[in-house]
């Protein structure tokens, strides 16, 4: 491998994580945001424990996306956490 591709598989990873934290951390506060109207509790206090818990997740999604040990494991990480939140998010909408 030369030292052109390996700076461009390097950027390429950059990148994909970047991105992972970008639209990761919207997409799983997103799907938080509406997934705690499912709990048991006032439909005020749920949207309130929602937008409070959204700064945590984008900040800890962002943590995650750069701390995986690469960028597909950070992909696959949000993958599946979406994957619990998603069907939360759909029955409390």
């Amino acid at each position: 491998m030369t030292a052109r591709a390996r700076r461009l598989r390097s950027i390429g990873a950059l990148t994909s994580r970047i991105v992972a934290a970008l639209l990761g951390s919207y997409g799983l506060a997103a799907l938080c945001s509406v997934a705690v109207l499912a709990l048991p509790i006032s439909k005020p206090q749920a949207v309130l424990t929602g937008q409070l818990a959204s700064f945590a997740i984008c900040a800890g999604v962002v943590i995650w996306a750069f701390a995986a040990r690469s960028a597909l494991t950070a992909w696959i990480g949000l993958a599946l956490v979406a994957a619990v939140l998603g069907p939360l998010a759909w029955s409390a909408s």
